[in-house]
């Protein structure tokens, strides 16, 4: 018998694909997932059946930010370890509609903490984010690096998280890891992402946006190596680092039971390559339309991934000219085009 695994944002991308793989190894899943409306909701209903057919799995409709709900859940299961993915994304949507980020970024992550705490949960593991990074132009990103200029509230609530996990690891030695994910692409993927808008756009006949006028570079990281990281990461419960050096403090680690890990494919890709790479699947040119650089946005991003290499092995996988046919093949097929 596995392990039971709490796991938050289950309807979502990496939320259901990580359920998906804790469900093949034999874990028992919780799911928990509210169902916003931040993107087509039927998306979220279609991963969520497919992980409500399977033996094992249970599902709780709630919002991490109702702390009431989430006493409940955790007080009806008898919870081993999280994986807290709940949260409300997206750099450019954070601008336009704030509150929605402190309730589900700050007040959804406390009370995820304060369960966690009481429960003694073994381990909890939490998305941050590369945007972590904010006004950082020293490529590629390493965890020593300082994270204190971040250009988007979004980015804001994600450090704000490792904070929070530090003092909880600190005060109650709750263990804890926080994964800064790296642009996330594959199947049953986020609709606002660019390889779901470019795909979209393509096979419709409608138009790109590009913007910068497509001069970005992202280490784009294929979901199924996202999640060998995620369950690496949860199987390592993280523990202080007997190397830490208090007058000279290394920002990826501490004296307490807290890790941060960078989690990308730690191979950068122009934007321009990427459109070309979906054309190709797609077997058409995109028309184009350029705009302009938008707020809270940065030019690039490069994880260097040595501390997760060195942590649990990991060693990601798939490259792009891989990956995105997989995503175009699951496109045409669940949108029937």
């Amino acid at each position: 018998m596995g392990v039971r695994v709490l796991v938050t944002g289950s309807a979502g991308f990496i939320g259901s694909t990580v359920s998906h793989r804790l469900l093949d190894r034999g874990d028992t899943v919780i799911g928990i997932d509210n169902y916003n409306d931040y993107y087509e909701v039927s998306l979220k209903e279609a991963r969520g059946e497919k992980l409500r057919a399977r033996d094992g799995y249970t599902e709780v409709r709630a919002s991490v930010e109702d702390k009431v709900a989430m006493e409940a859940a955790f007080d009806a299961h008898s919870i081993d370890r999280v994986v807290h993915l709940a949260a409300q994304a997206g750099v450019r949507y954070s601008i336009e509609n704030p509150h929605a980020y402190v309730d589900a970024n700050l007040v959804g992550f406390m009370n995820i903490l304060e369960c966690c705490r009481h429960q003694r949960v073994d381990h909890l593991v939490y998305a941050s984010s590369s945007s972590v990074y904010g006004a950082n132009e020293s490529l590629p990103f390493r965890v020593e690096d300082s994270v204190d200029h971040p250009v988007s509230l979004y980015a804001a609530t994600k450090k704000a998280n490792e904070l929070m996990a530090h003092t909880y690891s600190h005060l109650f030695e709750l263990p804890t890891t926080g994964l800064r994910f790296f642009t996330v692409y594959g199947p049953w993927g986020r609709p606002d992402m660019a390889l779901f808008k470019f795909t979209r756009a393509i096979l419709t006949g409608g138009t790109v946006s590009l913007f910068n006028g497509g001069n970005h570079r992202r280490d784009f990281t294929f979901v199924s190596d996202i999640v060998d990281g995620v369950v690496g990461t949860l199987d390592q419960v993280a523990s202080p680092d007997p190397e830490y050096d208090a007058v000279n403090p290394n920002p990826g680690s501490s004296n307490v039971p807290w890790r941060v890990y960078n989690i990308g494919s730690d191979r950068p890709v122009d934007l321009s390559r990427y459109l070309e790479l979906i054309e190709e699947a797609c077997g058409r040119k995109a028309i184009i339309e350029n705009l302009p650089m938008q707020a809270g946005d940065v030019v690039a991003t490069h994880a260097d991934v040595s501390a997760l290499k060195a942590a649990i092995g990991y060693a990601p996988q798939v490259t792009v000219e891989e990956g995105i046919p997989q995503f175009v093949d699951w496109f045409r097929g669940y949108y029937q085009m």
